[in-house]
C-alpha cells in the first residue's frame, strides 16, 4: 500500500525524526533502512534521513502498513517553564497581533529543544497555546529579532517569504579587527556538517571602528548556519565572544556581539519594519571600548 503524506505542519526538521514523531513505534534503524532502500521518498525522488521537511513537501511511503507504521501512544512529561522565564518572554515581545509574535530574543536561550536543552523558546511558545510556531531560528548565543507565527495559517505565510527571501535582515556585530573595505558584499561557499558546499551571499558596511574593534551591520542574502560568524572570520574581523569561529580572542569572558537587530516584509500588500534594541551586554561593551553608537538605530538601514 502506498501512503501518500502532503506536509502540513512540524516542518524545517529533519525527516527521520519527522518519521519517528509521525509513527512512534519506528526505529531509528527502520527509518533509515527504508529510506535507503527508497520505500520512502520526497517528491517522488530519493531522500536521506537528514533531510529538512519542507511546507508542502509530498512524503510517499512505498511500503506502507499499519502494522508496520503503527503509533502507540508516547506519555511525555510537559516541560514546565518557571515564572522567571515566561516574565522575561512577555517583557522581550516587541509586537504581536492575532496573526504573529516579533521576539527580541535574549542571549543563551536555545530556539529550539534537543537532548541537552532544558529550556527553549519553543517550549515557552508551546506552554503559552500549542497553535503557535516557529518560522525560522536563531543560535542560542544570538539575540535579536525572531518570528513566532500564531497560526498555521500564518505559519505557511511566513514559511513562504523566507523560503523566497522575501524577508530582509539585517544584523550587527562587533568584531575583533577591521574588515580591509568600509563596505562590500561576500560571496563565500561554506561547508556544512555533513560536509556539503552551500553558496552564501553577505552585505556589510562598518557603522564604527577604533584602532582594533569595528561595529557592522550585515545584510545576509542567503540564510546559512553560522554563515555570518564564517563570513565575519573570513573578513579577517571574527565577532567579539565566538567560542567556534574566534578561538585567539582576548575578549573571551564575553557573550557573542551578534544581534539580529531589523526585519522587513511584506504580508497581505502590509509593509512591517521592526528594529529592536541593542541589550545590556553590547551596550556595556561598546562603552567600555569607546566605541559610539547612534541611538536611532533605524540610522543604520539609510541605503539599504
Amino acid at each position: 500500500m502506498i501512503k501518500n503524506i502532503k506536509i502540513q505542519n512540524n516542518f524545517n526538521q529533519r525527516l527521520d525524526k519527522y518519521l519517528k514523531q509521525k509513527y512512534t513505534s519506528l526505529t531509528q534503524g527502520f527509518i533509515q533502512k527504508n529510506i535507503r532502500k527508497k520505500n520512502i521518498l520526497i517528491n517522488n525522488s530519493i531522500t536521506k534521513a537528514n533531510y529538512l521537511i519542507k511546507l508542502n513537501d509530498e512524503l510517499k511511503i512505498l511500503n506502507y502498513h499499519e502494522k508496520l507504521y503503527k503509533n502507540k501512544i508516547i506519555f511525555k512529561k510537559d516541560i514546565k517553564i518557571s515564572k522567571e522565564t515566561l516574565s522575561e518572554f512577555k517583557r522581550s515581545i516587541i509586537f504581536e497581533n492575532n496573526d504573529f509574535i516579533v521576539l527580541n530574543k535574549w542571549s543563551q536561550i536555545a530556539t529550539q529543544g534537543g537532548s541537552k536543552i532544558k529550556t527553549s523558546i519553543d517550549h515557552i511558545i508551546k506552554n503559552i497555546n500549542l497553535h503557535y510556531r516557529l518560522v525560522h531560528r536563531l543560535d542560542k548565543e544570538t539575540s535579536g529579532l525572531l518570528l513566532i507565527a500564531k497560526n498555521l495559517n500564518y505559519a505557511k505565510k511566513l514559511s513562504f517569504l523566507f523560503k523566497h527571501k522575501e524577508i530582509t535582515k539585517f544584523y550587527i556585530a562587533l568584531c575583533e579587527g577591521i574588515p580591509k573595505n568600509n563596505s562590500s558584499q561576500v560571496k563565500l561557499e561554506i561547508k556544512t556538517k555533513k560536509l556539503k558546499i552551500e553558496d552564501t551571499l553577505t552585505n556589510y558596511k562598518v557603522i564604527n571602528k577604533n584602532k582594533s574593534i569595528s561595529s557592522i551591520l550585515f545584510n545576509p542574502q542567503t540564510g546559512k548556519t553560522h554563515q555570518l560568524r564564517i563570513v565575519s572570520k573570513n573578513l579577517r574581523c571574527p565577532i567579539i565572544g565566538d567560542k567556534k569561529y574566534n578561538l585567539y580572542s582576548k575578549y573571551k569572558k564575553e557573550n557573542l556581539m551578534l544581534h539580529a537587530f531589523a526585519l522587513r516584509f511584506t504580508i497581505n500588500e502590509k509593509k512591517f519594519e521592526f528594529i529592536s534594541n541593542l541589550p545590556d551586554d553590547f551596550l556595556n561593551f561598546i562603552k567600555k571600548n569607546n566605541l559610539k553608537i547612534n541611538k536611532d538605530l533605524k540610522h543604520y538601514l539609510n541605503g539599504f
